[in-house]
């Protein structure tokens, strides 16, 4: 995927040249895999199942966050002694439960056909990752994948977002980074990089995306099917 050369392409009409996504909360409703994966940690201990809305403000915190979650009561130790487990009955759960926000295959067919490139750039692990791309069907559409694993450093450091580009064959300034968390918007504006704030996402109660320095933020991902909503281009033409 990232290693195969881009097509020349002439910039779109419509849309960035590039566009980066963040994974969970962003493209895909993984919530409910990762409540599958908690609830049968929880039964493995004895504990009655939790509900939807308490793991999804947790899911793009990570792994331990939605430990955190699942068993408040545990130690901080012990919730780190069972991330291996969460990942690796998570990877059983993988796709089994989640689904596409609205709009987004019509939102990727809209970029495709406007000659622009999209890829993923998730802290979640990498091969939990690219285990899902055959799944939606991604896996040559995709152009550029880096997990949270990939390089030596993740999310909010910008260096993900720099080498997708990178392997995209563009400045970063060329992209545009789309995300539903804070280290999403972080990361893009050390990196250079327009962003843009996914409000549809996850997100806790104390979190306030406007105050994220995002150069748009937007309710939902139909939103992005309309160019003026996109920031423009650090790179373009008076930018």
């Amino acid at each position: 995927m990232e290693n195969r050369e881009l097509q020349q392409q002439v910039p779109g009409a419509l849309f960035p040249r590039a566009v980066l996504f963040d994974l969970d909360g962003t493209l895909l409703d993984s919530a409910p895999d990762m409540l599958a994966t908690a609830n049968r940690l929880r039964d493995a201990q004895g504990l009655a199942p939790m509900a939807l809305a308490q793991i999804r403000p947790h899911v793009s915190k990570g792994s331990r966050a939605m430990l955190a979650a699942a068993f408040p009561k545990l130690k901080t130790a012990a919730r780190e002694a069972m991330v291996p487990l969460f990942l690796e009955t998570y990877l059983q759960e993988l796709g089994r439960h989640s689904v596409l926000f609205d709009d987004i295959e019509t939102m990727l067919a809209a970029l495709e056909a406007d000659g622009a490139a999209w890829g993923i750039v998730t802290n979640k692990p990498e091969y939990l990752a690219r285990e899902i791309l055959p799944q939606l069907g991604w896996e040559t559409r995709c152009a550029v994948l880096i997990g949270g694993d990939t390089l030596a450093e993740k999310k909010p450091h910008p260096l993900p977002l720099l080498i997708a580009a990178e392997r995209m064959g563009l400045a970063a300034g060329d992209c545009v980074y789309v995300g539903d968390d804070e280290r999403d918007i972080v990361a893009a504006r050390a990196a250079g990089m327009p962003s843009i704030a996914a409000l549809w996402g996850y997100r806790q109660d104390h979190e306030r995306p406007a105050e994220w320095g995002a150069d748009s933020v937007l309710e939902s991902p139909a939103e992005l099917l309309i160019p003026a909503n996109w920031p423009q281009p650090l790179s373009s033409p008076g930018a």
